[in-house]
Formats: C-alpha cells, sequence, structure tokens
C-alpha cells in the first residue's frame, strides 16, 4: 500500500505531541496526508506546525495525561493513537506508566487500528533510575490493553534544536575547560528524523508491525569524551576536559538545581545502546543517518566567527 493511501484522511493523535519528537512526527504525517490531534498540557507549542497543514488537517487539544477522563476524551475517534509523553519530574508513574494503559485502553475501545508506544532503550522494571521503571511499567500496560500495538525504544536523540548537543553546544561554546560526566559511557545516538520515520512506517503497517518491538539505535556508538570533543571540533575551538569520577558525578546529579538529575546519571552511567535482542531499524526499511552527517553544519552559529571560521579557536 503506498504511504498516501495508508495515511491519507487518517485521525492519529499525538498524545505529548507538542514536545521535541512529537513535532517531527506531526511534520511526516501531515506529509502523508493523516489528519492529526495533538494532545498536550501545552498544545500551544506545535502552534508552529499550522502551516503545513491543510485546512482542517490539524488540531489541537489540551490534555492532562493524569486525569483518565481527558484522555480518553482526546483519542475519541482516533485511527490510531501514539504516546509521545517522556519526562524526569513529577509523578513519573503515572506519566508514563499508568497514563499509557489509559490511552491504549482508550484506543482499543474507540477503535484504533493502531497504537504505538514511543518507549526508551533505558525501559528496565529493575531498573535503577525510576524514569527506567515507569517506561517499562508503560510498555506492559499497553500491551495489556492493546496487544497489536508497537514499541519503540529509541537511544538517545539528536536534531538540529533537541536539548542534548545544543546543552553541550552552549557549554563548549563558553568555557576553555568542562568536565565530563561519565567519560566512558556508550552512547548510540539516534536522528530525530529516523525515529519520526519509524513511527509512520509502523502506523502504515499494523499488521506487519503490531506486536513487536524495535530497539532504535544510530549507526555510531560514541562515548560521552568522544561526543564533547567532536563538538569542539565542529565548533573550531580547543578545549580542556576533564574526565569526572563516578562519584563526583552522583554528588552533582543530586545536589538541586544542577543540568542533570540522579535520574539522569543513572541512565548515561549505565550507557544507552541497543541490546540485539530486538529488531532496529533494518526491519523497518530504514537506514539510520549518523550524527556526524549534521554536526560540522549544525555547529556553525556556535564558531567565533560563524561559517566564515577557517582555523581553531580558543
Amino acid at each position: 500500500m503506498a504511504k498516501s493511501e495508508a495515511l491519507n484522511g487518517r485521525l492519529v493523535v499525538l498524545m505529548g505531541g507538542s514536545g521535541f519528537v512529537g513535532r517531527y512526527v506531526a511534520q511526516a504525517l501531515l506529509e502523508r496526508g493523516a489528519r492529526l490531534r495533538i494532545a498536550s498540557r501545552n498544545p500551544e507549542k506545535a502552534f508552529s506546525l499550522k502551516p503545513l497543514a491543510n485546512l482542517g488537517q490539524l488540531q489541537f487539544a489540551r490534555c492532562n495525561v493524569r486525569d483518565r477522563r481527558n484522555v480518553e476524551q482526546c483519542i475519541s475517534g482516533a485511527d490510531a493513537v501514539v504516546n509521545l509523553v517522556g519526562s524526569f519530574e513529577g509523578d513519573l508513574g503515572k506519566l508514563m506508566g499508568e497514563s499509557a494503559g489509559w490511552m491504549a485502553a482508550a484506543a482499543a475501545q474507540t477503535g484504533a487500528s493502531a497504537f504505538v508506544q514511543v518507549s526508551a532503550i533505558a525501559a528496565d522494571p529493575q531498573g535503577t533510575s525510576e524514569y527506567a521503571r515507569a517506561k517499562w511499567r508503560g510498555e506492559e500496560l499497553v500491551r495489556e490493553n492493546f496487544p497489536n500495538a508497537t514499541i519503540l525504544r529509541p537511544s538517545i536523540l539528536f536534531g538540529e534544536d533537541d536539548s542534548f548537543l545544543t546543552m553541550f553546544a552552549d557549554l563548549i561554546k563558553t568555557f576553555p575547560v568542562l568536565p565530563v560526566f561519565g567519560p566512558e559511557a556508550c552512547l548510540q545516538p539516534v536522528f530525530v528524523d529516523d525515529v519520526a520515520e519509524a513511527v509512520v512506517h509502523t502506523l502504515e503497517d499494523p499488521a506487519r508491525f503490531g506486536g513487536k518491538i524495535f530497539e532504535l539505535g544510530g549507526p555510531e556508538r560514541l562515548t560521552m569524551i568522544e561526543i564533547n570533543r567532536r563538538i569542539a571540533a565542529a565548533q573550531r575551538r580547543k578545549r580542556t576536559f576533564l574526565p569526572m569520577p563516578d562519584g563526583v558525578s552522583g554528588a552533582f546529579a543530586a545536589m538541586p538545581g544542577t543540568p542533570m538529575s540522579s535520574d539522569q546519571w543513572g541512565l548515561l552511567k549505565s550507557g544507552n545502546v541497543v541490546s540485539g535482542d530486538h529488531p532496529g531499524f533494518e526491519k523497518l526499511g530504514i537506514t539510520p543517518k549518523p550524527l556526524g552527517l549534521f554536526l560540522d553544519r549544525w555547529m556553525t552559529r556556535y564558531r567565533k566567527h560563524g561559517r566564515f571560521a577557517g582555523r581553531i579557536h580558543a
């Protein structure tokens, strides 16, 4: 079935669709002619998508995912549902666990043909972080309530406007010496556009991809210190990186007001690469793109003389 035929005119509800990943998923679906309902606590964050939609193709709903009735109202009438809700703050067990089950049950009740749960490689019932346990619980409840749901577990996501690369890019631009937490932690960064395409592919063919788990990692495995060095090189800057011991890193993450929480530190320390126990991009017919394909261009705005930079700067 052609892509345009599979989703054209179908109503897809994106729960948590105003976030970073949701905006990319929305663009991919709008291109296929799908009708979208973006349900979010702050749907106005996705208003920038309006010029991309045809008349009547895009609608917004304010949704509190901790309120089951509100969740059911937002999903009513959906042909397909994608759960993109993720957080490191608040009651994670309810936000990413219990509410995911409500969404799946509502999707089944309304007659949706597909449900995609965007989870994380870190999902683990015995995980040391509340985030990992909540993501696993969400997967469990989705499978219970919508057995043919597709579970996608992406690694660390990157994109030009992400909160991952941009945080390090700002720090590297500003400071000549920087600490690196979890310097040898291995990550498999995955391009957000590739994950958006994975969501769309599974929605287009739920008979083929439903009921399965896919682990989505990029083609490169990089340590944290390698990522920092690559960013500095792309900015044409000389920087000194100081590997931090785990004890210092853990103490820093436990302090209030720091950019990294204890949960995030725990996830970073354990690494973020595919296990190989589940299929990946290749089974979805997608060739993932490496970070190196984009980094030099994206770091242009961080260079001392922008695109006219021609040498290494202090």
